[in-house]
């Protein structure tokens, strides 16, 4: 039975990922921070289904209470298999305007969060034999956007902090990946306005991108791959 972690799991992807996972034998830690009543709701579907689950709430900027946060689950179920990173904020502002407590919380969330969650995933996946960490990463990340300097930076971090683990960790068999899911009807681009939201979409070659459950399929499917490891899927059809 795998054993997973989904940081950021009440966001829009976690909660399309953990009935995806939920279709066959597992159990599920969930994180949330902010919306504490839904990270509830997924753990009554999860069991629903037979699986175990059980929530950690911790702040990803706070390096302490991740550790903690991971003691915990380890002290729990004794082992973690997979670790999806999935916790991600962002903070827009032309670079001139953007405020520096603004640039600092970006960063810590998108970048150093997951670095802390990965190092404390590795310590467990080590000693028996190997796992599996996904990173959500953006398309931001790749090419930068105007007004998105803290979240197209912290994203690229993601994208080289997850190749440098791929290529350290790959001794102890410990596959690490990213996804670029592209543009998703999530808490987090509910600011954006609706002209806004259809450039987005309209930057794609295809002129639509995926839905969540389509996203929620393919990191199920990687997770079951053997052989891949420092990759970075984009999984729309901008093109840069």
């Amino acid at each position: 039975m795998k054993t997973l972690f989904i940081t950021g799991a009440t966001g829009g992807l976690g909660q399309a990922l953990c009935p995806r996972f939920s279709e066959s034998p597992c159990r599920i830690a969930l994180h949330g921070f902010q919306n504490q009543a839904a990270g509830k709701g997924l753990i009554e579907q999860i069991r629903a289904k037979g699986n175990e689950a059980d929530f950690y709430s911790a702040d990803l900027r706070e390096a302490k209470a991740i550790r903690a946060m991971f003691d915990q689950l380890q002290e729990k179920w004794g082992t973690i298999d997979l670790l999806i990173n999935t916790a991600g904020t962002t903070k827009d502002a032309l670079f001139n305007r953007l405020e520096t407590e603004d640039w600092d919380d970006v960063l810590s969330v998108n970048l150093s969060g997951a670095f802390y969650c990965m190092q404390e995933a590795a310590k467990i996946m080590q000693p028996k034999g190997g796992g599996q960490i996904i990173n959500i990463g953006s398309f931001a990340g790749k090419t930068g956007r105007i007004g998105q300097a803290a979240y197209s930076a912290s994203k690229r971090g993601l994208i080289a902090l997850t190749q440098s683990a791929a290529k350290e960790w790959g001794k102890d068999n410990i596959q690490v990946n990213a996804v670029c899911p592209g543009y998703l009807p999530t808490p987090m681009t509910a600011h954006l306005k609706p002209a806004d939201a259809e450039r987005l979409i309209g930057e794609n070659q295809l002129r639509r991108t995926s839905s969540l459950e389509e996203v929620a399929d393919f990191i199920h499917h990687l997770s079951t791959m053997k052989h891949v490891s420092g990759q970075v899927f984009n999984l729309d059809s901008r093109i840069g």
